[in-house]
């Protein structure tokens, strides 16, 4: 039997899933600004929970949670992708620094989060303690229209730059 969740867009609209990720793969939910890049395997688009400018999810297509239920196709899929929007986040959006999350207790496919360190953030610090306080102050604070559009047009941005590639 599979649970449905509450899920809390950016926008501050919930809706209900079983699978965030499925939900975003299917073409069901629409991430603000749409797909960054879609492989084989993968699927990249900005975050629907936090409206911060380059904040990248690559996610599996396949429903596993794990590293190591990666085919061998996949793994060198992902190290690749990962390794093409990571340059293209520093090249068009002038990403410095990003951290990378991982968790295999989720409720959604394996997904890596990509989150780009921006100057405001760093007063929330500059370990891995400040990423929940960053990202909650986004999701209460961020949500105007101006910024909601740099969101979109740098998902845009990074879309194109990958198509290029």
């Amino acid at each position: 039997m599979s649970l449905i969740r509450k899920i809390t867009l950016s926008n501050g609209n919930t809706i209900e899933v079983e699978c965030l990720s499925c939900a975003i793969v299917d073409g069901i939910i629409e991430p603000e600004g749409g797909v960054v890049v879609e492989t084989e395997y993968f699927h990249a688009h900005q975050d629907v929970a936090y409206p911060i400018k380059g904040l990248v999810i690559l996610a599996s297509k396949r429903h596993i949670t794990s590293f190591d239920e990666l085919t061998r196709e996949e793994k060198l899929d992902y190290i690749d992708i990962l390794t093409k929007i990571r340059r293209k986040q520093r090249e068009v959006l002038g990403v410095e620094y990003v951290y990378y999350f991982y968790n295999e207790d989720t409720t959604h496919h394996f997904h890596t989060w990509m989150v780009p360190r921006y100057e405001w953030m760093y007063e929330f610090g500059r370990s891995v303690e400040s990423v929940r306080p960053v990202l909650l102050h986004a999701r209460e604070n961020l949500n105007s229209n101006g910024n909601i559009q740099e969101v979109k047009e740098a998902i845009h941005a990074l879309a194109r730059a990958l198509k290029e590639d």
